[in-house]
């Protein structure tokens, strides 16, 4: 990326590594030095809360707001009876009315700390896509809005090629997704003047849609903006632990168990973490994430207690730390504890998390460790373990990990 920017905004943007593509990067830029930029972020509502893999969205609603944009947050309470079809292997399940507006009600709560919403020109707005989707008459959409979109090119778009392509049924129902999103685009610029669609890059398809869509009906300049799709630097999906979604609604996880999901950062992500999630000064996350050995822990700590913060408040962040100290520390992650020190060569397959328990002494036999884990009463690092298959290499022991059985017996499993 050689573009150098003049706003705020996209300094942010490509220093702190949320760009991946923009239709016109200089335009978008001189956007935000005329006046106040409205942009917005569409969220399906098919939970009842949104998890750690659209935090990335979030903090680029909050950072839009902070360099004087206006963040428009779209809840999808009207495509989300469809679903969106980008880059899925088969078809969502269908939700009803009910199961919508009670997972938009459980979804609001992620934002407030984030954003601040209001009246003022400044201020975030949520807006739901079911006021104008669910009123919509269908022929008069086609002849107004179908027109505009070639089929030839609707089947050109990666996300839907590469269904065609592992010959997976694509409904007519989510074909039509694209181009009901693009109609998000061009009603929010009538309703609000929204100039900018920002999303991940597997929505680039659909966003290009929807400039090409405003630009075409009402002839207005508008722009889209994407962040790359995160994955960690072990490969896995952003937003996934080894015990499911990492969930942003406390009633889902715990503050604590969210501050460990950061606790445990790969040491080669922190920096890059701590630029995209929370808002320390650049200088500090590229100090942070620069530190080698044991200091690297610094770092993770300093990245799980901002995270926490902006999320659950600095109370929720010093009572996690506080814990994990309690447990870790003064638990005796050393001494105190049982270790079991496996060697490379051991774990050169990998070992099952059951076989882990009973070399560890924290269960007689391996139907004893499956049974513990079944019942609930097993956990690492702190977390639930949820299947006795589950298999553990080198990798996760680049730290030692911790077993526990029941509420008091611990041990501790380290890389020889």
């Amino acid at each position: 990326m050689t573009y150098h920017p003049k706003s705020d905004f996209m300094r942010v943007m490509i220093e702190r590594g949320f760009l991946a593509d923009c239709t016109d990067y200089q335009a978008l830029d001189e956007a935000f030095l005329t006046g106040v930029v409205p942009g917005y972020i569409g969220f399906d509502a098919t939970a009842t809360s949104l998890h750690v893999g659209s935090l990335i969205q979030i903090m680029m609603l909050r950072w839009l707001q902070k360099c004087g944009g206006k963040p428009i947050v779209l809840m999808g309470g009207g495509t989300t009876k469809i679903g969106d079809p980008s880059f899925r292997a088969d078809e969502r399940p269908l939700l009803t009315d009910a199961q919508i507006d009670a997972n938009i009600a459980g979804i609001k709560r992620a934002f407030s700390p984030y954003v601040t919403f209001g009246e003022g020109v400044h201020d975030a707005i949520m807006v739901n896509n079911a006021e104008w989707l669910d009123g919509l008459n269908y022929i008069g959409f086609l002849r107004d809005i179908g027109k505009h979109f070639s089929v030839n090119r609707m089947l050109s778009f990666e996300s839907v090629k590469s269904r065609l392509d592992r010959e997976q049924s694509l409904s007519f129902l989510e074909f039509n997704y694209m181009i009901l999103q693009a109609y998000d685009f061009l009603e929010l610029n009538r309703r609000y003047g929204c100039v900018l669609q920002m999303g991940g890059s597997d929505q680039w398809g659909n966003i290009v849609n929807g400039v090409d869509l405003t630009r075409r009906v009402v002839d207005h300049e508008v722009y889209g903006l994407t962040s790359p799709l995160l994955t960690t630097s072990d490969g896995k999906k952003m937003g996934k632990s080894q015990n499911g979604a990492v969930w942003l609604n406390a009633d889902l996880l715990s503050p604590y168990e969210f501050w460990q999901f950061w606790r445990n950062t790969t040491d080669a992500d922190v920096g890059r973490f701590l630029k995209l999630y929370t808002d320390l000064p650049i200088e500090d996350c590229d100090r942070l994430g620069a530190l080698q050995g044991a200091e690297i822990n610094l770092g993770k700590i300093a990245l799980a207690n901002a995270v926490t913060t902006l999320l659950h408040g600095a109370e929720a962040a010093a009572a996690a730390e506080a814990t994990a100290r309690e447990v870790f520390e003064k638990g005796g992650v050393g001494d105190d504890l049982p270790t079991l020190t496996l060697s490379p060569a051991e774990l050169a397959q990998g070992i099952t998390i059951a076989q882990l328990f009973v070399r560890a002494g924290l269960a007689a036999t391996g139907k004893d460790a499956k049974r513990l884990i079944t019942e609930g009463g097993a956990r690492m690092n702190d977390d639930p373990v949820l299947d006795a298959g589950l298999r553990i290499g080198a990798g996760e022991l680049a730290e030692p990990l911790k077993l526990t059985a029941g509420k008091k017996r611990h041990a501790l499993v380290i890389l020889g």
